[in-house]
């Protein structure tokens, strides 16, 4: 293990969450949807046992959405990439909710859930230098400057996903807000294991397997561009 993956590794406290749990109006087929499809999708937290996650998963290449929302993003991924298995992390009950309406519709079995703090469980349930792919799509911007500190992609968080990703994995990231599509990319390049697949600076052209969901659309009949950087793990 390289130091920096020790140093990912070591026990860290983290008083400043990047998300407020906003739990919201959940609606009747939401929750059915929780009730009858948890036991199939979701794993709760703390694992139990600690290899639960590994045993959903076994050989497949793991990939991570961080925060899917609603799940449109995720479940058409998960769909359209059966030989890999999907890890969605979401807070908010609402969206678990809709994820799973979307899974059970459609079939999709290459997938599980958790609704727990990202980091804690990067940190504690994925083995460094195993994660194949994780995405972070359209993360709160926290755009006034006295709550810069919340945002997620911060050194310490980038240094956790480096350390967990394999040689050669990627980390996906997407925002509409152009201050913070700066400021993840200012983050990133100062990581020494993660390099640009566009080039230094650059954006990439948004991918086939990350469709235009729903929120992205409302955002860019706002004006919003939106700005998909990808990285490489050395």
């Amino acid at each position: 293990m390289s130091q920096d993956e020790g140093a990912a590794d070591a026990p860290q406290r983290r008083p400043i969450k990047s998300f407020v749990l906003r739990q919201g109006r959940i609606t009747e087929a939401q929750r059915a949807a929780l009730e009858a499809l948890w036991p199939r999708y979701g794993l709760d937290w703390p694992l139990q046992p600690a290899d639960a996650l590994a045993q959903r998963v076994g050989t497949q290449p793991l990939v991570m959405e961080i925060g899917f929302g609603n799940g449109e993003a995720l479940a058409a991924a998960a769909a359209a990439d059966p030989a890999r298995h999907y890890l969605g992390l979401e807070v908010h009950r609402p969206g678990v909710g809709r994820l799973l309406r979307s899974l059970d519709a459609q079939g999709t079995r290459n997938v599980s859930v958790i609704a727990h703090d990202a980091v804690e469980v990067l940190r504690t349930a994925i083995a460094a230098g195993t994660l194949d792919e994780l995405r972070l799509y359209f993360p709160d911007p926290w755009p006034k400057a006295r709550h810069h500190k919340r945002r997620i992609v911060q050194d310490e968080f980038v240094a956790l996903v480096a350390s967990r990703l394999r040689p050669g994995g990627l980390f996906h990231l997407a925002t509409d807000w152009q201050a913070y599509a700066e400021h993840m990319v200012e983050v990133l390049e100062r990581n020494p294991q993660l390099v640009n697949i566009a080039g230094s600076g650059q954006s990439s052209p948004r991918p086939a397997w990350r469709i235009e969901t729903h929120f992205e659309r409302r955002g860019l009949r706002l004006g919003h561009a939106v700005s998909d950087l990808i990285y490489r793990r050395r």
